[in-house]
């Protein structure tokens, strides 16, 4: 797979102001980039612990794509199984950098094996992973069990 280099951001207002553009549904559209769901992801973990994201976090995605424009349909759009892999691979980076700085951990996110775009495969088939069935619901990994905060 084609590796890419990360684009890092510059501070936490940065980190912020995307994951409140996600929630405000603000965000532009050209912003939702790899880099911009993990640090919305990490900032959600960190700073809004009142959400519950393995629960909450599709309908805000969801909402998210159709206010800027998207869908969410079998082919693009929001991915349960991808966003479900990716709060626990989050959960578990915070859980073992609770002193970084939240724009310095979530740099550190995105340089880590978990920022990596290709990150999932490590967990799933391709054909899994990309199924209609894994975006439209939660499967199971096929090649490794899942991170966990242990």
């Amino acid at each position: 797979m084609k590796s890419h280099e990360p684009r890092f951001l510059a501070d936490d207002d940065t980190v912020r102001r995307i994951g409140e553009g996600l929630l405000a549904r603000t965000l532009p559209r050209d912003a939702w980039t790899h880099e911009a769901h993990l640090a919305a992801c990490l900032w959600l973990v960190r700073e809004r612990p009142d959400i519950d994201l393995p629960r909450e976090l599709q309908d805000i995605i969801a909402r998210y794509n159709v206010a800027v424009g998207g869908v969410n349909d079998d082919m693009q759009g929001y991915h349960e199984t991808i966003t479900q892999l990716y709060v626990a691979g989050v959960r578990a980076f915070a859980a073992r950098h609770p002193a970084l700085g939240l724009a310095e951990a979530v740099n550190a996110l995105l340089a880590a094996p978990e920022g990596h775009r290709d990150w999932p495969l490590g967990f799933y088939s391709r054909d899994r992973l990309f199924s209609v069935q894994a975006r439209r619901n939660f499967v199971t990994p096929d090649l490794a069990p899942l991170p966990t905060l242990a």
